[in-house]
């Protein structure tokens, strides 16, 4: 099935792996609305986007905002959500319950209402993409609330995919991947990351956004999938 045509919302499709799903669906010839928090985030991501693609400010942790939104948007046929604020990394001995739930309301909790007040408006054949991290099942020390969020979107993901039917639910968890996740750690610490990754995966290296835009792009597309996880992770699950 071509996007061609196809209108789909990604929020948090300003950055990151998001804005690599909404350019190359809007290359497929898709009509692509992004949104993000900052409104710089939506004016700069428009000028990298193919005309006539469309931005808007949401904050997803606000349920009254994400209902706005949705009723300003109407009618659409796929949507992504990939919105989460930079990847948490603390031990629990020194975790602050403020921010890890603050964690968890953008990425888990905005996640599900905006399918809540998203799906209404999917139309018929349409589909979801979430997000999750190969964190929910290959944790490392200091990434308990990670996971934690991991693995209840792959739990999530199931439970709509059956409520929802006949829309489509599925999420992909992407592993390494150089994005602004990692702006929390230091220069040193991120490249440190980044090459002992490239030299443990299969692949040889680390991803990109674009290497992960093209699952979203295939879950969009293939009619047959749903409730599905699908791992792009350069064989991070097999080290």
């Amino acid at each position: 099935m071509s996007l061609r045509g196809q209108r789909i919302v990604v929020i948090g499709g300003t950055s990151g792996i998001g804005f690599a799903v909404a350019e190359a669906a809007a290359r497929e010839g898709a009509d692509v609305v992004v949104a993000s928090r900052r409104q710089e985030s939506v004016d700069a991501a428009l000028k990298r986007l193919p005309e006539g693609a469309a931005g808007h400010t949401l904050d997803a942790t606000d349920e009254d905002a994400v209902r706005a939104f949705f009723a300003r948007v109407g009618a659409f046929d796929h949507l992504v959500y990939t919105a989460g604020e930079s990847l948490l990394m603390e031990s629990l001995a020194d975790s602050d319950l403020a921010r890890s739930r603050r964690f968890l309301d953008t990425r888990l909790w905005g996640a599900y209402s905006a399918v809540k007040h998203g799906a209404p408006s999917i139309r018929k054949g349409g589909s979801v993409v979430l997000t999750t991290g190969s964190a929910g099942r290959r944790p490392m020390p200091g990434m308990t609330v990670a996971a934690s969020m991991c693995g209840a979107m792959e739990s999530l993901t199931r439970a709509l995919a059956l409520e929802l039917a006949p829309i489509r639910v599925n999420v992909v968890s992407p592993g390494v991947v150089r994005t602004d996740l990692w702006r929390e750690m230091s220069e040193e610490d991120r490249s440190g990351l980044f090459e002992s990754s490239a030299a443990a995966l299969p692949v040889g290296r680390v991803g990109t956004p674009e290497d992960v835009a093209e699952a979203y792009l295939y879950l969009m597309r293939g009619g047959y999938s749903t409730g599905s996880v699908v791992d792009v992770d350069g064989g991070g699950l097999l080290v």
